[in-house]
């Protein structure tokens, strides 16, 4: 597997069956117990290092299942919204609504999806996953997370 290949597909967990965007989600969970600082820093991370893999592949161009570095970016943009040591209610929110945002859509994660090309493989999600994060900030001003 070439490194590209590696890195568009996390190490072929983008090959995992059923929904391999949830898998690719899934496998960042872990990144919460970091904090908010570490999980932006991530997320970045996984969106450069996604946007570098999908130009480099031209299969990969038309955004095919097995691309999840874009999940797992968007993912931990939404983690980011989460103070260290959140609980895992709130770990799953932030899963539920970033997974949601992706499939659905809304707004300019659609249009960032529609553009087409290799930044719209990774803007979509990078998308969904400040979406997210914006609304579990919106719900941790009403509230204490624990």
């Amino acid at each position: 597997m070439s490194p590209a290949m590696m890195v568009a597909s996390l190490c072929g967990i983008g090959r995992l069956r059923p929904a391999p965007g949830t898998w690719g989600s899934a496998v960042v969970l872990p990144a919460a117990l970091l904090g908010p600082g570490p999980c932006l820093a991530l997320g970045i991370a996984f969106a450069l290092a996604g946007l570098w893999a999908v130009s480099r592949l031209p299969e990969a161009r038309e955004d095919p299942g097995w691309v999840v570095a874009d999940e797992a970016a968007g993912q931990c943009l939404a983690l980011a919204a989460l103070p260290a040591g959140a609980n895992l209610w709130w770990v799953l929110l932030a899963f539920a609504l970033f997974r949601a945002a992706d499939i659905l859509k809304p707004g300019p994660v659609g249009w960032a999806d529609r553009r087409g090309g290799t930044l719209s493989v990774m803007l979509d999600d990078v998308l969904a996953g400040i979406l997210a994060a914006a609304v579990l900030g919106l719900l941790r001003s009403f509230g204490n997370i624990g």
